[in-house]
């Protein structure tokens, strides 16, 4: 039976509360993310822009479409795989 993707997460950040940018806010998680840590970023669209940054900095990623306006995506450091 798979584990419930929402508890496997580390932590959680929701862009869409973010005032402005959420560039730095998403970097300042990952930054003091465990090495066996998820983050959950919530965002109101595809960040695309994100992913060549994560895989620059050494992190992976999982995106699903959750309702026509919320998309989760889960980082990990890529060597954690």
């Amino acid at each position: 039976m798979a584990a419930d993707e929402s508890t496997e997460a580390t932590r959680t950040l929701d862009a869409r509360e973010i005032d402005g940018e959420p560039f730095g806010d998403i970097m300042d998680a990952l930054g003091d993310l465990p090495a066996d840590g998820t983050l959950r970023l919530i965002n109101s669209f595809e960040p695309e822009p994100l992913y060549g940054v994560l895989a620059e900095r050494g992190f992976t990623h999982e995106t699903e479409q959750v309702a026509d306006d919320e998309w989760h995506v889960r980082i990990r450091h890529a060597d954690g795989d």
